[in-house]
């Protein structure tokens, strides 16, 4: 007759909430704003909003333009490094940019 081998139950790991993420001095990523997404820091603007207007052609000057008072010149420029620090520097950039997007390209 074979004897049943009981296994210790897992204990389920408590839920770490996810942080947010300073990703420079104008970029954030909070789990709160956005469902985690990059954007510029105290709005709602969202870092690929910029790549968006850039691919259409739109100049990096005039991006601010489109959201008076919440989205300043540096901050613009900063998420243009960050995302080629992802693109360029970082060998798994592309994963990290699918992470923090959620697939959209």
């Amino acid at each position: 007759m074979k004897t049943a081998t009981l296994t210790p139950e897992k204990k389920p790991r408590a839920a770490r909430a996810p942080e947010r993420v300073e990703l420079g001095e104008y970029i954030v990523a909070d789990p709160e704003v956005c469902h985690g997404k990059p954007t510029f820091k105290g709005t709602r603007v969202m870092v690929w909003q910029l790549f968006e207007h850039l691919a259409l052609g739109e100049p990096l000057e005039d991006f601010p333009k489109h959201f008076p008072g919440r989205v300043k010149p540096e901050a613009a420029r900063e998420a243009l490094e960050l995302g080629r620090h992802f693109f360029a520097e970082n060998p798994e950039g592309f994963q990290t940019w699918a992470k923090f997007s959620g697939g959209r390209g």
